[in-house]
């Protein structure tokens, strides 16, 4: 990928509604997003019924009693809603993703996506990373809450399950990300991604939890190759991610500003002046002025001149080499000097 690949995260931000949903991928598509990512799961084979609702769940979503099941069933949609999904993203022109949170899941969406993106949850669960790694399609893993050497059991058994395939994807691309809801600034150790980078010799991202875009756009400038971000129609609506998502408006704004960043580092690496740069150089650097009227014939000394604007005359730092030559022509006061004077 020669451009930095955005995802924009809609999760379950569909709050279980599919027309909610298909809202989500209008407003990614209209961001500049590449793709706009869901999650698809059962909720009987993903959580069990003991499972508590971490504390931004809590905090986030009004049914308090309620088990992380019964809240996650809420935002659970059918299988076939995900293939109306995929048909509508390609309408509209973005990549359909979505998380599988199970196997099950993870087969269905086998003919939906081209890529699979595991979240951070499933990096020590080992045979459901082989299990994904024999389809024998690109993976997006995640790596939250994790140690180095739990990323690198997962490298590796992804690594030596995973087929050859021809994609426009790299094999393996390990996404760096704080897991908390919304993560703090001083939580992000962004320098974690190039230390998986070359941990690994692997492409990196950066899956982003915070509530701004700067660290996306940090990352970016660092050499992220993929950029994960959670958005939402609107902050306020109840559900576990909308408060930690960004609006539409500030994700154009993310999407943008790496474009912008892109820019910025496509260049040859030399140092040079740009071509707008060669008209500025005229303007804004400076030449040697004479202080007073100069007559033809005389002696030239540093003492005779002013450094000024504009710069298409003898530069300041000619000043020792044409100190002691002889004035061909009159030279008034507060004209530059050039070099058709001492020729």
């Amino acid at each position: 990928m020669d451009t930095v690949f955005i995802i924009a995260e809609a999760g379950v931000n569909h709050n279980g509604d599919i027309k909610q949903a298909c809202k989500l991928i209008d407003a990614a598509a209209e961001a500049g997003a590449d793709a706009v990512k869901f999650q698809t799961f059962k909720s009987e084979k993903l959580v069990s019924k003991s499972a508590l609702k971490a504390r931004y769940q809590t905090e986030n979503t009004a049914d308090n009693d309620d088990s992380q099941l019964e809240m996650i069933k809420k935002l659970e949609l059918r299988y076939e809603d995900f293939t109306q999904l995929k048909s509508y993203c390609d309408m509209i022109g973005i990549r359909f993703m979505t998380t599988p949170d199970e196997s099950e899941s993870a087969d269905f969406i086998y003919d939906l996506v081209d890529v699979y993106k595991i979240g951070s949850g499933e990096l020590t669960n080992i045979p459901y990373l082989k299990h994904i790694a024999a389809k024998g399609k690109p993976i997006i893993l995640s790596t939250g809450m994790s140690f180095l050497g739990e990323v690198e059991a997962a490298v590796n058994a992804i690594l030596q399950t995973l087929p050859e395939i021809n994609s426009s994807f790299p094999p393996l691309t390990l996404m760096h990300c704080t897991t908390d809801y919304p993560a703090d600034y001083e939580d992000v150790n962004l320098k974690a991604m190039l230390t998986m980078k070359n941990a690994f010799n692997l492409p990196v991202g950066y899956s982003d939890h915070t509530m701004g875009i700067e660290i996306s756009i940090a990352a970016a400038a660092l050499g992220a190759t993929v950029i994960e971000k959670h958005f939402t129609l609107d902050k306020n609506m109840e559900g576990p991610d909308h408060k930690a998502s960004l609006e539409p408006k500030r994700l154009k704004a993310m999407v943008t500003a790496i474009r912008n960043v892109e820019k910025a580092f496509s260049g040859d690496a030399l140092k040079k002046p740009t071509p707008n740069e060669m008209d500025m150089r005229l303007l804004i650097r400076k030449s040697l002025i004479a202080d007073r009227f100069l007559k033809a014939g005389t002696r030239l000394a540093p003492d005779m001149f002013s450094i000024k604007r504009p710069g298409n005359g003898v530069q300041p730092s000619d000043l020792d080499k044409i100190s002691g030559m002889t004035l061909l022509k009159d030279l008034p006061e507060d004209e530059m000097l050039t070099w058709k004077h001492l020729k």
